[in-house]
């Protein structure tokens, strides 16, 4: 009978071992950049609400395939769902607002790109964004409409061969350090008082259009987050995404999105749940080690388990994307149980912690506050809940 090597206490489940060497060398090569360049820097980031050389870390965030590194073609890396899932888990582990960068960068602004856009936008916007020399937004989220998009209010209008774009679009990642931004608005088309959405590729130097940066946030502090204002933006007849109408544009984006938090929120779990084992094994009190009591223990076993069976059906959706089979419903189950016990297992730590707790001298307080925001954007819980709800039952209970 072969030895048995000592148990991972990370890895109570082996899960490591459906992975094949290849995913996990992403892994470690993700894990090492973040620990060299990011890991020593980033609780001061989270603390000063900003993060030093943003341009600088996403060219080398570039460097290292990680913009739309799930995208083929136009210098993009064409890996695996799973590679990228990985990638975002480690993303995450570090801070909620790194891996936004990196997700809204490929899989909200590339992605809608790749997907929607012509031959010309891919080449001028897919090479440059990939090696991080441009950085992207995406426009869908309003003042007034964050979960029912198709209330949107910002507005396209033909003038001559032109489009002019007018609103205002809240809540955007990378929107005032964007290049371009992908923005969504209601198109009357037919002239006939009847509109229908349609994405617009909108370089960010264009007059009319400025993006404030959101100040006083308590979360993803580490990230810039903006409104984008939209001031008769004039763009030529070639700015329309031409293939897609309607909510299916943004939607698509979304599900992309959406499938990169299923992992990434684990990863704020990890750190999180790692944090409190450690400091349960070195900290002291009674007498003993805080490991060496049973409520400490319950609490470890409890957040151990949940996190593998994170792990497990994040790894399920990720073989099936790769398989082409993942529908937008599974990547709704996944986000909306993911990210709810991933919130659990860093509240939960929290507690081992005591008071240090809410200290940034450990990652726990940071990961708690971030995950608040991941909760809710790309579909809250309540939009996840009614997702699963019309699969299961057919009926559909959004309005």
């Amino acid at each position: 009978m072969t030895p048995q090597s000592p148990l991972d206490p990370m890895d109570l489940a082996g899960i490591d071992d459906l992975l094949s060497d290849e995913e996990k060398a992403i892994r470690g090569t993700v894990r090492a950049f973040l620990d060299k360049r990011v890991e020593p820097h980033v609780a001061d980031w989270f603390e000063r609400g900003e993060i030093d050389d943003v341009r600088g870390l996403t060219k080398e965030l570039g460097a290292l395939g990680l913009l739309g590194m799930h995208l083929e073609g136009y210098g993009c890396a064409g890996l695996s769902a799973v590679d990228y899932g990985l990638a975002c888990l480690e993303l995450e582990a570090t801070d909620s607002g790194v891996r936004s960068l990196v997700s809204v960068q490929g899989s909200l602004a590339m992605f809608a790109i790749h997907r929607w856009g012509t031959e010309e936008h891919k080449q001028e916007w897919l090479p440059r964004m990939a090696a991080g020399e441009a950085i992207g937004c995406f426009g869908l989220t309003e003042p007034d409409h964050g979960s029912d998009p198709a209330s949107m209010r910002t507005r396209a209008r033909r003038d001559g061969d032109d489009w002019v774009l007018d609103g205002s679009k809240m809540w955007i990642t990378n929107g005032s350090i964007a290049d371009v931004a992908v923005v969504w608005a209601q198109v009357d088309e037919a002239g006939d008082g009847k509109s229908v959405i349609r994405g617009f590729v909108v370089p960010t130097d264009t007059p009319g259009f400025s993006a404030p940066e959101i100040k006083h946030k308590m979360s993803l502090r580490a990230s810039v987050t903006s409104e984008l204002v939209l001031d008769g933006v004039r763009l030529p007849a070639d700015a329309v995404l031409p293939d897609v109408t309607g909510l299916k544009g943004p939607l698509s984006c979304l599900s992309e999105a959406r499938y990169g938090i299923v992992w990434g929120s684990l990863g704020a779990a990890r750190s999180s749940l790692d944090t409190a084992r450690r400091y349960s094994i070195e900290r002291h009190q009674f007498g003993r080690p805080l490991a060496g009591f049973q409520l400490t223990q319950q609490k470890l076993a409890d957040m151990a388990l949940e996190l593998v069976k994170g792990q497990l059906l994040a790894l399920h959706l990720g073989r099936r994307k790769d398989a082409g089979t993942l529908r937008p419903e599974q990547v709704s189950l996944g986000k909306l149980n993911n990210i709810r016990e991933a919130i659990d297992i860093c509240r939960t730590s929290r507690t081992i912690l005591g008071a240090n707790g809410i200290s940034l001298e450990y990652p726990i307080i940071r990961h708690m506050n971030n995950l608040e925001s991941v909760l809710t954007y790309e579909g809250t819980v309540e939009m996840h809940t009614l997702v699963i709800g019309q699969a299961m039952t057919g009926e559909q209970a959004f309005r």
